[in-house]
């Protein structure tokens, strides 16, 4: 199945951390790029890492992840529960929606680690509820957003046409969707994208499909929710102070998204700079390409700079398994030098460059860095903005 581009254009908050009610849209409409640039500044404590961090929960969130206990104390401390609004553009070859997905968060007693605490304070977690996914449904042959689902019921979630719609009327699915939402409450992840529920409306649409009855409005809406799936797994990256931030600690991240024949990898790996390190082969390769398609780039934006890596030699890993032992270097006007004596914003560059990359190649890919101009020569940064708006893809 051909997932759909997806694009973030709205965020509203409420009662997160210091922002009361606050909207943003992410949308360029001042210019008319392929691209959507979006930086937002503003002085201490107003909000600017709160979006990164609402984005990086919305990453959890789609991706059916436990939402980490730290964001219970997030919620506004006059506040009993926050919610998110997130409005996406979904769009294909042959057509372009509107999807809403909005959730509350509350805190609640974690019941089970109270007595895994080691001292007598209250373990606290989070529960997801009231989640409601519309798109675009035909009623009374118009076209309109509408709820495809609602949690706040319990039945499992309405409307219930929609819910047979998605997962049958078969008794035991029904009971298998109140076992998974009662589950999902207890280990503090979202019921909409639960891996329990994705299975029962795959499963339904697999015997629907053998049986040669899927119908269009199951298949858009499967599509529509797979779609939001693959976005928040593969499309969505929210980099952190706390990433970037360990190179002053002396190590490297280098944040990545490649493709090697059929197979996709992405994540983060971190070098250390003061000291050579021992890596798996398999691991050596995936630097190599990395450095690689970042060094294109990097010596058009900083001329005559590249990076690389010295192999130091094989070694045998602690497991058994062959390895190399690496150190990343720095080359410029002929000469190598450890990557660890480079300036502190040329190593935040090389950190994210990968992925800005990717952002500057695919329309799906969608990066949120949290003080991207930390370090980093202003000019320099402007021209890499100016060059990923004016002719990139990405978000």
């Amino acid at each position: 199945m051909n997932m759909p581009t997806v694009r973030i254009t709205n965020i509203s908050i409420r009662n997160f951390k210091n922002i009361t009610n606050g909207n943003l849209s992410l949308e360029n409409t001042r210019k008319n790029y392929k691209a959507s640039i979006v930086g937002i500044y503003g002085q201490n404590g107003s909000g600017k890492t709160a979006v990164i961090e609402v984005l990086d929960l919305l990453k959890v969130v789609l991706c059916g992840r436990p939402v980490p206990a730290e964001f219970a104390d997030y919620i506004s401390v006059d506040a009993e529960e926050t919610t998110f609004v997130f409005e996406f553009r979904m769009f294909s070859e042959s057509q372009e929606q509107t999807v809403i997905y909005q959730f509350s968060m509350k805190k609640a007693l974690d019941d089970l680690n109270q007595n895994t605490s080691a001292s007598n304070q209250v373990v606290q977690k989070v529960v997801i509820f009231n989640e409601i996914l519309k798109c675009p449904i035909l009623s009374d042959k118009q076209i309109k957003i509408g709820r495809l689902i609602d949690t706040d019921s319990t039945d499992g979630f309405s409307p219930v046409p929609k819910r047979k719609l998605l997962i049958g009327s078969n008794k035991d699915s029904v009971t298998d969707l109140l076992v998974a939402k009662k589950l999902t409450e207890a280990t503090s992840r979202s019921f909409v994208f639960s891996k329990e529920l994705l299975d029962l409306i795959r499963e339904n649409v697999e015997n629907h499909r053998r049986n040669n009855a899927l119908t269009e409005d199951l298949d858009s809406y499967y599509r529509i929710i797979e779609g939001l799936v693959n976005f928040g797994n593969y499309g969505l990256f929210v980099i952190r102070t706390y990433q970037t931030g360990m190179i002053s600690l002396n190590a490297q991240p280098l944040i990545f998204k490649i493709k090697e024949g059929l197979q996709n990898h992405q994540g983060m790996i971190m070098l250390p700079l003061d000291n050579p390190i021992d890596i798996y082969k398999p691991v050596e390769s995936v630097v190599e390409k990395i450095i690689s398609s970042m060094n294109i780039v990097l010596q058009q934006l900083i001329p005559g700079l590249t990076i690389g890596i010295r192999d130091l030699g094989d070694v045998v890993l602690p497991d058994g398994n062959q390895g190399s032992r690496i150190q990343l270097m720095s080359r410029k006007n002929n000469k190598e030098i450890p990557l660890k004596y480079e300036s502190e914003g040329i190593k935040k560059i090389i950190s994210v460059l990968q992925l800005l990359i990717v952002v500057y190649n695919q329309s799906s890919i969608t990066v949120a860095i949290d003080e991207l101009d930390a370090g980093v020569f202003e000019y320099l940064l402007g021209e890499l903005l100016r060059i990923i708006s004016e002719k990139g893809k990405g978000q």
